[in-house]
């Protein structure tokens, strides 16, 4: 299918894949005609027998989250944050998670709310020494959706992501790599110039090996998309 609001390309030689989230004047910022291209994306990556994906954001930033512009706030007719999460978050940090191939997240700039917990779904977090982290949901009453609840405690430890999730400050990509496990995070002065060798070597890596059980993430998604309803 023809894609606006991403790219996608399938290196016939790397048999790497790459997709760019594409509205950089919006910060990537997620539309639901975004996951709906995202989803497309990636039943053609997984059927082009790609061995590693890399998950990238054009321009100055990653993903800034769910682009608000794209939702109802009209009085009686309001947009159901936990339906939407229901219907296009969860699934695509679940089909994320099972993926046969090491997926990695190249961050750029800033990853925010949702856009946060996308990268760090993902295998490997390759961030830029710009980027950040933010778990922006505090600061319109919600709670971390889209598997954060999990995955940041999975990185940083439960303390220090109780006090991302409350306070909603900006994690920096140098204080994230001190802060995760050993082979999460890793910082670059370019990600494009670290991506041109470092996925040749993850894509012989057997993912589905080594991935932990989704099981409790799958939990924290049903019980965090109720919370944020309307």
């Amino acid at each position: 299918m023809p894609y606006e609001a991403i790219r996608v390309d399938i290196d016939a030689t790397t048999r790497v894949a790459t997709v760019t989230l594409n509205r950089p004047d919006k910060l990537n910022s997620f539309t639901r005609a975004m996951h709906d291209e995202l989803s497309a994306a990636l039943d053609e990556v997984e059927a082009s027998g790609a061995r590693a994906l890399v998950l990238t954001g054009a321009g100055r930033g990653f993903c800034a989250g769910q682009d608000l512009a794209d939702l109802d706030f009209t009085p009686g007719a309001m947009t159901d944050l936990g339906d939407l999460i229901d219907k296009h978050f969860n699934p695509l940090i679940r089909r994320l998670q099972a993926l046969p191939l090491p997926v990695i997240a190249a961050v750029n700039g800033t990853a925010a709310g949702a856009g946060a917990n996308l990268a760090l779904a993902c295998d490997l977090v390759l961030a830029a020494r710009s980027a950040s982290f933010i778990q922006a949901f505090v600061k319109i009453g919600l709670v971390p959706d889209s598997g954060g609840t999990w995955f940041l405690p999975q990185r940083v430890g439960m303390a220090r992501a109780l006090g991302l999730a409350i306070t909603g400050d900006k994690l920096s990509a140098e204080k994230a790599e001190s802060w995760g496990s050993s082979g999460k995070w890793s910082t670059t002065p370019n990600c494009r110039q670290r991506l041109a060798s470092s996925p040749h070597s993850s894509r012989n890596s057997p993912r589905a090996r080594s991935r932990p059980s989704s099981r409790p993430c799958d939990r924290a998604q049903r019980k965090h998309s109720s919370s944020n309803s309307i």
